[in-house]
């Protein structure tokens, strides 16, 4: 009957060590794959098997005298705790790159930077469309000049020539220096999507790179797992692991907000730059009738096509100050968005 329950629990041991035995061939197979791309892994390998193999050489020697003794588990102990400061080495290498690191530093401020300047050519957008809607008064002017001399019953229509005049003279609204800041900004934000795109793409093998480290660790405490401080080193690297893992994506969290927010800033860079087009064709038209009406005899036909394009002048010069207030409202809400992801961090 002893035999009979002494059965049960080694056919489950068995199942389970097969278990086992698959999950740390995987896992394996994928350290090894790791190990061939990456020289920092391959020097990490190194050390760890080293050491592995003097633990196996210890536990050998031990049950060839049929008993371990405290000095072969003092031993056995201290090499597991040794591959646990290389992998805290790993760590505190790569600490370097998870948050507070350099190159990150440099890209938030970077972002900062860029989301100031494209509220700059916002503000520099307002001015623009001013000038606009002081080009639309001028012609409002003309026209109701056009109509009180035509009700006199005049023909000369100076004060319509005039106002005409004062309307080409206030020129085109949207000066050399303005496009130049635009291209500025927009090329600025196309960067910076490229650059944020490099980023996430080194965090991503970072976090590859990560769990690779994190296998051959692990395995190396099982091969010692009926040694009480091997199963704490094990959890303890488990739990540096976990914290290198949860910071890096973190860090991923942070490119993706700024990611999206740099995106959104060019979606309305685009709209924008499509507006302005069209309200330079309107300008343009405009001011084609205007220097039309030079001559008397042409005033009435001038007046009539500039009236035919003014209403659509108009509704692009609204539509166009409405996405300049959607840019600076997005550019704000996405600078918010970032500061908060920063502040909330769980390593700040």
């Amino acid at each position: 009957m002893g035999g009979h329950v002494s059965k049960k629990p080694a056919e489950a041991s068995s199942s389970i060590n097969l278990n086992n035995n698959l999950q740390y061939t995987t896992e394996l197979s994928s350290y090894e794959a790791a190990c061939r791309l990456d020289e920092d892994l391959q020097s990490f390998d190194t050390s760890l098997q080293v050491r592995t193999n003097h633990v196996i050489n210890t536990l050998a020697v031990g049950v060839e005298v049929r008993a371990l003794s405290f000095d072969s588990l003092k031993e056995v102990t201290e090499c597991l705790l040794e591959m646990n400061q290389e992998v805290v080495k790993v760590i505190l290498e790569c600490k370097k790159d998870i948050w507070k690191n350099q190159e990150l530093f440099e890209l938030v401020e970077e972002y900062f930077e860029n989301s100031l300047q494209t509220l700059d050519f916002c503000t520099a957008l307002e001015k623009c469309l001013k000038r606009a809607r002081d080009s639309q008064l001028l012609i409002l002017v003309a026209i109701q000049q056009f109509e009180e001399e035509s009700e006199a019953g005049g023909n000369r229509y100076v004060k319509t020539l005039e106002g005409l005049k004062n309307f080409k003279t206030s020129g085109d609204p949207f000066t050399e220096e303005f496009f130049q800041i635009f291209q500025s900004v927009y090329r600025q934000q196309i960067l910076m999507l490229e650059k944020l795109q490099l980023r996430k793409n080194k965090l991503d093998k970072k976090l590859n790179r990560g769990s690779s480290y994190g296998c051959p660790s692990c395995c190396s405490c099982s091969c010692c797992c009926n040694i009480n401080p091997s199963r704490v080193n094990g959890k303890w690297i488990d739990s540096l692991w976990k914290n290198y893992e949860n910071a890096l994506k973190g860090q991923k969290e942070l490119i993706s907000t700024m990611q999206v927010g740099t995106y959104v800033a060019v979606k309305d860079l685009d709209n924008i730059r499509v507006l302005i087009d069209r309200l330079e064709i309107d300008i343009e038209a405009l001011m084609l009738n205007a220097e039309f009406a030079i001559e008397e005899e042409a005033v009435k036909v001038a007046i009539e096509e500039i009236k035919k394009k003014l209403e659509a002048f108009m509704k692009h010069v609204e539509e166009l100050g409405v996405q300049a207030d959607t840019c600076s409202r997005d550019i704000r809400r996405a600078r918010t968005v970032v500061l908060q992801r920063i502040i909330k961090h769980p390593n700040n």
